[in-house]
């Protein structure tokens, strides 16, 4: 089992679309710092894999994918786009990933590739958001695409349960 944290808009979303796939064992959804000048707090997950099953590069790309990734809007310090990794190794691999991924996009990827420093849990009564509230208006205005947009282009990857493919 491997781990790699996850950040780029609404951590209720990327829970979301992460419990939605193969491979994916666990998603813990809250906030995560980093070091140097991002230290303060941005929402994301941190997302445990089975490599074998799905990997970095598949977690990444859908990540990139299901998120405003080129955008640098002015809500990005609290949904910092961004790749936090637990070691040198996971940090290089990531970057040489952005690296061969940013031809798939016509705009910049502006996802910053970063060393996970700390981790704060959401409240439990916002864990598994999507998945215990599918009704709500946030989760059909918000989720429900980027969950149809996992199911398009990377149903490969995509758990046959998830709210029933929508």
């Amino acid at each position: 089992m491997e781990k790699i944290a996850l950040g780029g808009g609404c951590h209720w979303c990327t829970e979301a679309v992460f419990q939605s796939l193969k491979g994916v064992n666990k998603v813990e959804q809250g906030f995560v710092s980093s070091t140097g000048i991002h230290t303060s707090f941005s929402e994301a997950v941190v997302v445990y894999f089975n490599p074998s099953v799905i990997t970095l590069k598949d977690l990444v790309e859908i990540h990139l994918h299901t998120h405003k990734s080129t955008s640098n809007h002015s809500m990005r310090s609290k949904y910092r786009s961004a790749i936090y990794t637990f070691s040198d190794q996971q940090l290089y691999k990531a970057n040489a990933i952005l690296n061969e991924l940013q031809v798939d996009f016509k705009d910049r990827l502006i996802t910053n590739v970063l060393p996970f420093d700390s981790f704060k849990p959401s409240t439990v009564a916002f864990q598994n958001y999507y998945y215990s509230n599918p009704e709500k208006p946030f989760c059909e205005n918000y989720i429900d695409p980027k969950i149809k947009l996992l199911f398009k282009k990377f149903s490969i990857h995509a758990k046959a349960n998830s709210i029933g493919n929508l």
